[in-house]
């Protein structure tokens, strides 16, 4: 990795506490009755997973699952593979290098020069090909397809992948059915979103940092999407601001848990779930891994407060409409084009009240 910029010493607000509060952990929620063969005979219980869910939204906007019935050795596979790729040297991994041309692949912190960063990345979309706008013109209708770049070695990366990619799929769009009960609507409510979905799944690496006090993982930010899914593996990095007072708390790594968390598109709620910070710290001696499962809809879908939460004299909606595919597109083009006008945020379709 490059050396850390000088500038970045001077910048107290993105320069981690190294004594995260731990007094308090985010929720942890069994989700063994959703995979009993009786569960239909014991109503009660998924309502509790579901009131827990509901919960773990509105007061952490993070939580995270056992029992979720996702096969470990798919993991295990695709993590081995992963740690292949990484442990390459960079000319080696560079020739799948992702730009504005083929936004799935490869990058570093050093190659992209953003040294506040300390990780190296490979995406991979969950459907192929992803249809996306083939421009962030809202008038321009035409479709592009995105794909994905595979590397050479390991050559059993690209299984692993998918596999994978097969297993925590179904995960998801489960959760996505739990936190529309929750909601008081019906489990399939968010399903016909997902039908072309533009999701897409991370492997990170974040190497060993010889300067602790100068330098991310991640820095804060809160994911655009409707839902994460977070595996990572036993060392500690990440962290959660939590909603109540503002505090960063470390998430502790749970054996063969997932870390779940809502994105912006929890505005659907109309802001009865909100997505909150969080941010990775690095570590001296261990490098880390970690996959996250970015679950978004697909291009075409209008984010907007849905009808059912959004009542016109109760509780207005607090958002504009926005075309997710613009969105995405916008803020995936960004990492190669600087835009005169800062990068999209969810604020800027905020209602002003």
């Amino acid at each position: 990795m490059g050396e850390v910029d000088p500038a970045f010493i001077q910048d107290p607000e993105h320069r981690p506490k190294l004594s995260a509060t731990e007094a308090e952990g985010i929720p942890l929620i069994a989700l063994s009755p959703l995979n009993s063969s009786d569960n239909i005979s014991d109503p009660k219980a998924i309502e509790g997973v579901v009131r827990e869910i509901g919960n773990a939204c509105k007061e952490w906007g993070f939580f995270q699952v056992i029992n979720h019935g996702v096969l470990l050795d798919k993991h295990k596979k695709i993590k081995a593979a992963a740690r292949k790729f990484f442990a390459q040297p960079l000319k080696e991994k560079r020739k799948i290098t992702r730009d504005e041309k083929s936004l799935f692949g490869y990058y570093d912190t050093e190659h992209t020069k953003n040294v506040r960063d300390w990780k190296e990345v490979f995406d991979f979309t969950v459907e192929e090909p992803m249809l996306m706008p083939a421009s962030i013109d809202p008038e321009d209708k035409e479709e592009t397809k995105w794909t994905n770049q595979w590397p050479e070695y390991p050559p059993e990366l690209r299984v692993a992948c998918e596999e994978y990619t097969e297993e925590v799929e179904k995960l998801a769009l489960k959760l996505m059915g739990l936190i529309a009960l929750s909601l008081g609507m019906p489990g399939d409510r968010f399903t016909s979103y997902f039908k072309d979905q533009t999701s897409f799944i991370r492997l990170n690496y974040y190497p060993p940092c010889p300067s602790l006090q100068l330098a991310l993982g991640v820095g804060r930010h809160k994911d655009s999407g409707a839902l994460t899914v977070l595996a990572q593996d036993e060392v500690v990095g990440l962290e959660v601001k939590r909603k109540r007072d503002g505090e960063w708390i470390q998430v502790k790594p749970t054996p063969n848990a997932y870390i779940i968390n809502v994105g912006d598109i929890s505005f659907w709620s109309n802001d009865r779930y909100e997505s909150v910070e969080h941010r990775v710290l690095v570590n001296s001696e261990r490098g880390r891994f970690s996959i996250p499962y970015f679950v978004n809809p697909a291009h075409y879908t209008l984010v907007r407060p849905l009808e059912e939460l959004a009542h016109e004299q109760e509780d207005p909606a607090k958002y504009k409409p926005y075309s997710w595919g613009k969105f995405l597109s916008h803020r995936k083009l960004s990492n190669f084009k600087k835009h005169n006008a800062e990068n999209i945020q969810l604020y800027h379709f905020r209602v002003s009240e």
